[in-house]
């Protein structure tokens, strides 16, 4: 008996129960890469046969709990294909990811000002141990070691605790691992954020002679200045 065809939209639906993360272009950037091969029907629509559904479902758990690189999934794939069985991986413990993890910082615009950055009223600065932080990120101890040794993440000066830039840091680490980004993209962007901080303190220089509130508010207002117009000239490349 024929297995049933689904469309890509239908196919979401399934998968996005299991896992919330997942989106359109996710799917269709695996099967760019070769990971997925569904067939083509006559009008150039995918349809999906369960055993698609099956291998997407296992590229996503292994991608969401170990933290597999394209490259190793691809050999699990190859494995599975010639009818062998891919490496026992062990499951590790679910991990309850709060909501707040997730949530984007998200910018409002007046009537001739520029868009900033605002946080939920009453949030207070985040203090994290190194288990707190690995629970409300949802990524692994090894991760973790990885952008610490990348200098990507650390805890606060004199102190053994993380804050939320930490903990946003971990939380975009885990999602960038979906689309095949490892800590050395993050390096990257890092160097990045290094060069336009430079920028930002080359600017404050002469108000570091005033007050010290005119200074940090200057440097405040440089920073969301930069930060905001990085961002336009992000979408800017994007949309080309």
């Amino acid at each position: 008996m024929p297995q049933p065809h689904r469309s890509i939209g239908q196919v979401l639906s399934i998968v996005k129960t299991e896992f919330p993360d997942v989106s359109i272009s996710k799917i269709r950037f695996l099967e760019s890469e070769g990971l997925l091969s569904p067939e083509r029907a006559p009008s150039g629509y995918r349809r999906y046969r369960q055993a698609d559904i099956d291998r997407l479902r296992y590229i996503l758990r292994v991608q969401r709990d170990h933290y597999l690189p394209l490259k190793v999934i691809r050999e699990h794939l190859d494995l599975m294909d010639r009818g062998e069985q891919p490496p026992n991986l062990e499951t590790p413990a679910p991990v309850a990811v709060p909501k707040q993890a997730d949530e984007p910082v998200r910018p409002v615009q007046g009537a001739g000002e520029v868009a900033r950055p605002v946080r939920a009223a009453g949030r207070k600065p985040l203090r994290m141990t190194r288990r707190e932080l690995l629970a409300a990120s949802g990524i692994s101890e090894a991760v973790l070691i990885d952008l610490e040794r990348q200098q990507l993440v650390s805890t606060r000066r004199q102190s053994s605790f993380y804050g939320r830039e930490a903990l946003t840091i971990c939380v975009v680490a885990r999602k960038l691992q979906l689309y095949g980004m490892d800590s050395r993209h993050l390096r990257a962007i890092k160097q990045s954020a290094e060069r336009e901080a430079g920028l930002v303190e080359q600017a404050v220089q002469p108000f570091l002679r005033r007050q010290k509130s005119e200074a940090a508010e200057a440097a405040r207002e440089v920073t969301q200045l930069v930060i905001h117009a990085h961002a336009a000239m992000m979408h800017s490349l994007i949309q080309r």
